[in-house]
């Protein structure tokens, strides 16, 4: 039972013990005498006892008390004429143990002790104590599963990766290498490295949006971030599940470009993105309150809208009923293949309940006379549980209580006592159904009027008590096997979204490690070739020098790669900053360093060289920088690191962010850390990172 949830285990012992506290109560008034109603609570005792060894172990160690639950049993029927439904609790530990023909022959030999009543409840009693307890089984299997499916999905995803970085950014990185080998002594060559390098950088760049595609969160948080910047109110609603695939790229161009237009208009103040899936369908809406037709045609969105379109989605834009803009984009979801690999139990949860609910109302129907009351009591009892059935499959509908509680009352008077029993229906769903503060007052007073009715009726004290009980441990049972069965079907739909969303932030890893790992590796890689190219001619030693510096490039960037599809990037806070001082100074950017941080734990060194790597990344593609400024420093455990550059326009215009200062705040967030990184309005750039 070790680290096993208790709940669902808690469940069966609480009906089993109140099967087991009727036939107690029943016990004087089968037998005479305190010695002989001692005898036979003890033996119910024993029965019960063993079945509850059961229920929490499920080592093959209690197959040897089965002899002696069965003589238990066996002995309080023919000696001291306990019911014959105690003989189900051996059935059902026989089916558990696996030995149905045993099982069978235990039935077999309560319709020969008994008549009909008995033997179905026996029957009736034997499936419960099968099913109830295989449910607890299935309800801790399903819930032990979630993290080995989690991690199997997490490892198919890092094969998938690897398999599809490995195929072309792994060729071409070895292409990389070779060639610039060659090229050492063929200056000439080091225009085909050059294309292998830029088709590299492309492909790597191409994956990583691919793999962000697989969720909309990221394009959903940059747009976020970007309507904010502009001072527009943003609020995202979402209503879909990840991953998307290709749905996701499809929806997540169609929100870049309808939320750039958005700011591009600049006459909006808040702006709705929602998401939602229905009948196949994922679908994406923009509203805005600031764009009018006249100033917004469909020109910014006609490549999204055929693109969509061509994928067999729809895709439209226009002025609400409530004047705001509204782009609105529709795409077929793809499948979503993790799923728990046992999908049995929420059959079987459901399967024993109707032959439940099918055994009750058999053994009411048996002390009916057949005629017009025996047709009514059938109809009626097929209506109670096919709404059962749907109640438990679909929900609680709010007038399903009402409605039982009506079918509960009203046919007393025609039916007989006999219907007294289904009030024990009532009673499981309210405590299903109802919180519990009101389903312990509801149960209260149905037991009751089950009680106030049957003594109407003119039944004594014992069948009055009876009735009473027999109300609290139907509605008992009916309660466990509901709740049992919702719990595996929430358990199973809880795993399958803990698997998705590994798999989504597997894809989302991979796509941050592309970014700041590969694709920095081969910007630099390209600059290099481009700097040995031009130096091919004027100075040959330092172009060679250069050509060295690509292939030890090439290899860092294969470790890149492995880093991508799950393996160690290995990175260092002083390898990269080396490594940064030789790129800017290759790309005319004056470096100034200062190196404070002394030693730093290696998590710590692996993030800020992550951080100063983008941050060197970004100098080169995104500024026209001259000087840039990479600072360091360690004080009371917190390393502190700056990169600051003078390459950025104040005038040039506002454009989405991109992935990298998302991934490295990630990143930053998950060791512990923050991450700023802002403009000073004065044609500067500074990152500053802090660890501590």
């Amino acid at each position: 039972m070790e680290g096993r949830a208790l709940g669902p285990r808690l469940i069966v012992g609480a009906v089993l013990a109140a099967f087991a506290g009727v036939y107690v109560l029943a016990a004087p008034a089968r037998t005479a005498g305190a010695g002989r109603v001692s005898a036979a609570v003890a033996l119910v005792a024993v029965v019960l006892g063993v079945q509850i060894v059961r229920v929490v172990s499920r080592d093959g160690r209690w197959r040897w008390a089965i002899p002696a639950q069965a003589a238990a049993a066996y002995a309080g029927v023919l000696a001291f004429g306990t019911s014959l439904a105690t003989l189900g609790f051996v059935v059902g530990s026989l089916l558990l143990a696996g030995v149905w023909p045993v099982a069978v022959v235990v039935v077999g030999s309560a319709a020969v002790l008994g008549d009909a009543d008995g033997t179905i409840s026996c029957l009736l009693l034997g499936l419960v104590v099968y099913g109830l307890v295989r449910l607890a089984d299935r309800a801790d299997d399903t819930a032990a599963a979630r993290l080995p499916l989690t991690m199997a999905a997490v490892a198919r995803e890092r094969l998938r990766i690897a398999a599809e970085l490995n195929r072309g950014l792994g060729e071409g990185l070895r292409a990389i290498s070779d060639g610039s080998r060659r090229a050492l002594g063929r200056p000439e060559a080091i225009g085909d490295v050059l294309e292998v390098a830029r088709s590299s950088l492309n492909e790597a760049r191409a994956a990583a949006a691919d793999f962000r595609s697989m969720s909309l969160a990221p394009e959903a948080s940059a747009a976020r971030a970007l309507l904010e910047s502009a001072d527009i109110e943003a609020a995202v609603r979402t209503g879909h599940s990840e991953p998307l695939g290709p749905a996701g790229a499809l929806l997540a161009m169609a929100l870049r470009e309808a939320v750039t237009d958005v700011v591009r208009v600049g006459t909006a103040r808040h702006c709705v993105i929602e998401t939602s899936e229905r009948d196949g369908f994922v679908r994406l809406r923009v509203v805005n309150d600031g764009v009018r037709t006249a100033e917004l045609g469909e020109d910014g969105l006609e490549s999204a809208a055929r693109r969509v379109r061509a994928a067999g989605g729809s895709f439209s834009t226009g002025l609400g009923e409530d004047g705001r803009f509204a782009v609105e984009a529709a795409v077929r979801a793809g499948e979503r293949p993790v799923s728990l690999p046992d999908r049995t139990a929420y059959r079987l949860s459901m399967g024993l309940l109707a032959a439940v609910l099918a055994g009750l109302s058999a053994k009411g129907l048996l002390v009916i006379p057949w005629g017009p009351k025996w047709a009514l009591a059938a109809v009626l009892l097929a209506v109670i549980g096919a709404l059962q059935m749907l109640w438990t499959a679909r929900g609680r509908p709010r007038a399903w209580v009402a409605l039982l509680a009506v079918l509960a009352v009203v046919p007393v008077p025609v039916v007989g006592k006999m219907w007294l029993g289904v009030a024990g229906f009532l009673v499981g769903t309210l405590l299903v159904g109802v919180r519990r503060g009101v389903a312990v007052p509801l149960t209260g007073v149905t037991m009751a009027g089950v009680g106030a009715a049957a003594w109407a009726l003119g039944l004594g004290p014992a069948a009055v008590t009876n009735w009473v009980v027999s109300t609290l441990v139907t509605g008992l049972l009916v309660y466990g096997l509901v709740r049992l069965a919702r719990l595996v079907r929430d358990l199973r739909a809880a795993g399958e979204e803990l698997a998705r969303a590994a798999t989504v932030q597997e894809r989302l890893r991979a796509a941050r490690d592309l970014h700041d790992l590969l694709g920095h590796s081969l910007a630099a890689i390209l600059l290099k070739c481009e700097l040995a190219r031009r130096l091919a001619d004027v100075d040959p030693a330092r172009a060679r020098a250069e050509l060295e510096e690509v292939v030890a490039m090439a290899e860092r960037a294969g470790r890149d790669l492995e880093a991508a599809t799950g393996g160690d990037a290995g990175l260092s806070l002083d390898g990269e900053a080396r490594s940064a001082r030789s790129v800017l100074t290759a790309a005319g950017v004056e470096v100034e360093m200062d190196l404070a941080h002394g030693e730093v734990e290696d998590g710590t060194s692996a993030v800020l060289g992550t951080v100063l790597r983008e941050a060197v990344t970004n100098v080169l593609r995104h500024s026209a920088a001259t000087r840039c400024v990479i600072m360091t420093a360690q004080e009371d455990g917190v390393v502190r690191l700056v990169v600051e550059n003078d390459g950025l326009d104040p005038a040039a215009p506002r454009t989405a962010p991109g992935s990298g200062i998302g991934n490295l705040t990630t990143r930053m967030a998950s060791a512990g850390g923050t991450l700023s990184a802002r403009a000073d309005g004065k044609g500067g750039f500074r990152v500053e990172a802090v660890v501590g």
